[in-house]
């Protein structure tokens, strides 16, 4: 099946042109270029996946064409192989240091060739299912606030706490990543909420907080259906994170450690963010009184460990608060004087 990926070749010499066609041809789309200055219009016009360059061309050489493409915020991304004989260390570090992703060497094998650009463009493939795949992330992060009181930053920076905590009990690098991405879906499931309960100016009735508790379920029956480990601890953290460590929270009533650790360590950062943020129906309130509540929620609302960790991380925390706070805060944020004074039953 012939691959849709297109590549511009780039070289003065017709018989090196021909040869590239004839391994290229089978598998891709093509374009041809003799000179620098037609390499760079063939770039911006038509966008290629991936371009191979020869160094040595009559207007410009291959180093000065990299160094115009990757200048230009049209054609920086794409990614650019020399093809040359020019292969002492020297010349390939220049062109790396210009932008180049790889050099093959003149006389060109096929088959390193074929290898090179299919390496390059899977690349190029598995970037572009990243970003697909945080792209899909940040916008169900925002649909379960679409139609809440949150505003501005609150997910993403509730996720940089949630990481910070993670981090502070020993969370590998890969995993912290991981629940960061997972974190801010936390309340997904508030799509299935009527208006009418989420927005209402008034403390809820019991007929409406039965509704309101809906939506750990609902959550995690739209994330489960992803296979991913990015989406699976996101649905694992949209049905656990109101879950409380006494057993006192909800849809199951877990206690302890049957809580998954990513929903405790999220319930306790997304609590630590919702009362130090403004909303319209109350001011921020101040470091200390937060502080005060979330150690006299150790052992009942949130796992005592976690809480000692917590009080730690406090300085890390504060700069977090004020690296994403939200546009209509101040710049100042109060910093921590310590030493911490811990209360209530942890």
């Amino acid at each position: 099946m012939r691959n849709t990926s297109t590549i511009l070749v780039v070289d003065d010499e017709p018989d090196n042109l021909k040869l590239m066609q004839l391994i290229l041809k089978n598998d891709y789309q093509l374009l041809f270029a003799n000179s620098g200055k037609a390499a760079l219009g063939a770039a911006e016009k038509h966008r290629p996946d991936l371009i191979l360059m020869d160094i040595m061309l009559p207007d410009m050489d291959g180093y000065e064409a990299c160094r115009l493409l990757k200048a230009s915020k049209k054609t920086e991304d794409i990614p650019l192989i020399f093809v040359t004989a020019m292969g002492d260390v020297e010349n390939e570090s220049l062109g790396f240091d210009l932008g180049a992703v790889d050099y093959i060497q003149k006389p060109v094998s096929i088959p390193i060739v074929l290898r090179r650009v299919q390496t390059h463009l899977s690349l190029i493939r598995a970037s572009r299912w990243e970003k697909l795949v945080d792209s899909s992330i940040r916008m169900l992060g925002k649909a379960g606030h679409y139609n809440d009181s949150d505003t501005g930053k609150h997910i993403w920076r509730m996720a940089q706490y949630a990481g910070a905590i993670a981090t502070g009990v020993g969370w590998t690098q890969e995993q912290v990543e991981m629940l960061k991405l997972a974190a801010p879906m936390h309340d997904t499931g508030k799509i299935g909420i009527p208006d009418h309960i989420l927005k209402a100016p008034r403390k809820l009735t019991d007929e409406e907080w039965e509704i309101m508790r809906r939506h750990p379920k609902i959550g995690y029956e739209i994330l489960s259906t992803e296979s991913s480990p990015v989406f699976q601890m996101a649905a694992e953290i949209a049905l656990g994170h109101h879950e409380k460590w006494d057993g006192s929270g909800y849809p199951s009533k877990l206690v302890g450690e049957t809580i998954p650790e990513s929903c405790r360590i999220v319930a306790l950062a997304d609590v630590f963010d919702a009362l130090t943020m403004k909303r319209p129906y109350k001011e921020a309130w101040p470091i200390e009184r937060t502080l005060a509540v979330i150690n006299e929620g150790s052992g009942s609302h949130f796992e005592p460990r976690l809480v000692s960790k917590f009080n730690e991380i406090i300085p890390e925390l504060l700069h977090i608060k004020q690296v994403w706070r939200d546009d209509d805060e101040p710049e100042e944020v109060q910093s921590w004087p310590g030493p911490l004074q811990v209360v209530g039953n942890g």
